[in-house]
């Protein structure tokens, strides 16, 4: 996405009509070079090709940590922008050229998409942890799990020519902290949970990330639909299938030897 020409050549021999922008980096929170790259230029170089495109419609994913520390939650789209990482300042910053362009764009701020395939956060981590018989710790933190399915749905609805444009929170609006997490975890394995520790969150965590969804109900007339302990289930249930790929984060490693957030 950072390679310029690349873009122009994949828009010229496709001609989109509509584009669903999700490439972000994120792995490393100390190489701020490559974010920029490739959440603001990369960006750019798809808003100025979307544009020589004509393309109808463009949907941005963006992470919910555009809103940094929030003063409350749920967390108002209305609220303000503070991001303090590579990453959220990063795609914000993605995101404000994208409502800057004169394309057709909604930008959806995400809660903590689960679901088949995904390898990423404490679900996977407790997952492969608890079954090896190794200790976890839980930070101290609270989250907004979205099923896949439900996220589907917005999607049918985003991509819709019809549909309005702007910024909307896509999300549960019902925070879970890590140890309810770590706990639905424990239950799909019919195992006691061992002893967690719950420590604080780190320099570069938000101690609560819940979206309130309530604008972008009464806007696109949608509602997710499956509760917390369904997705957990039919998340786990695909690991037990599949198995657990390589487990990310856009969160700095920790210090302690356990390892689980």
């Amino acid at each position: 996405m950072a390679d310029a020409a690349l873009v122009e050549r994949c828009f010229a021999d496709f001609a989109p009509t509509h584009v669903i922008h999700s490439a972000a980096a994120y792995k490393d929170p100390s190489d701020w070079g490559e974010d920029a790259r490739t959440n603001v230029a990369g960006t750019i170089n798809v808003v100025r090709a979307a544009e020589a495109a004509n393309v109808k419609r463009l949907v941005n994913f963006q992470t919910a940590l555009c809103y940094g520390r929030p003063d409350a939650v749920p967390i108002p789209v209305d609220a303000p922008l503070r991001p303090f990482t590579s990453y959220g300042v990063s795609k914000t910053a993605g995101e404000q050229y994208l409502m800057m362009s004169e394309l057709p764009v909604i930008s959806l701020r995400l809660a903590n998409v689960t679901g088949p395939r995904l390898a990423i956060g404490p679900i996977p981590t407790f997952y492969t942890r608890l079954k090896a018989g190794k200790s976890c710790f839980c930070s101290d933190t609270v989250r907004d799990f979205l099923d896949m399915e439900d996220f589907f749905s917005v999607m049918d609805l985003a991509l819709a020519d019809e549909a309005p444009t702007g910024v909307f929170n896509v999300s549960t609006g019902e925070g879970k902290t890590i140890k309810n997490v770590y706990d639905a975890v424990a239950a799909y394995l019919g195992m006691e949970p061992p002893e967690a520790p719950i420590v604080p969150p780190g320099d570069d965590d938000v101690p609560a990330v819940v979206l309130d969804p309530s604008a972008t109900e009464a806007t696109l007339g949608w509602r997710a639909k499956i509760g917390f302990e369904d997705t957990i289930r039919r998340m786990l249930a695909w690991y037990d299938a599949h198995g657990v790929s390589a487990i990310y984060s856009h969160l700095a490693a920790p210090t302690t030897a356990a390892s689980a957030s």
